[in-house]
């Protein structure tokens, strides 16, 4: 039977942020924090663990009818945790800054999208490096702060880390289930 996940990435990615934050609307405790900020810095190991020994052809496989490549996949992740990065601190920094979006789907098809993959997981070693060590040294406080985004309105900081703390290891999974499918 296939795990929950797959229902959550076949709905448009609206969608998915409205029921996400219809979830999230509380403050996390330090502990769960703590756990979400781990989850989020265990990212590039797993990544890097699932796309080990791929080959072109493989990594040009999408892990769906219809999904993205396991390359798109890996280059999204680069992509997403970069602009995450930075809503947290314009967040922290600015008083209630409005995010800018960007459509993923299109930055999928951009020409580095081709590129190989090492200079994503290499940019998400680093920024999840810097990414998890400055969650985890802002006071209890800061969580609370807000930032406006265009389509879904007012987030906090736990906002942001309830959505981004599980991102990666989903689009991880899809990469790990393509294997175990494809027997690779």
């Amino acid at each position: 039977m296939k795990s929950h996940y797959y229902f959550w990435f076949s709905i448009a990615p609206l969608k998915r942020a409205n029921l996400l934050l219809e979830i999230v609307r509380k403050m996390l405790t330090k502990e769960q924090r703590t756990a979400k900020i781990a989850q989020l810095a265990s990212c590039p190991p797993a990544l890097r663990k699932a796309v080990s020994g791929l080959s072109d052809e493989q990594l040009d496989t999408p892990y769906r009818e219809g999904g993205w490549t396991c390359r798109q996949v890996v280059h999204h992740l680069a992509d997403s945790h970069a602009n995450a990065y930075l809503r947290f601190r314009w967040t922290v920094a600015e008083d209630h800054p409005t995010i800018k979006t960007y459509d993923q789907d299109v930055w999928a098809k951009l020409p580095d999208s081709a590129l190989p993959i090492d200079c994503s997981l290499t940019l998400l070693d680093g920024l999840h490096e810097r990414w998890s060590t400055f969650l985890s040294m802002l006071p209890d406080d800061t969580w609370s702060r807000t930032a406006e985004h265009p389509e879904h309105g007012e987030l906090t900081l736990d906002d942001f880390l309830e959505i981004y703390s599980s991102h990666g290891a989903n689009h991880t999974r899809q990469i790990t289930d393509l294997r175990e499918s494809k027997g690779w």
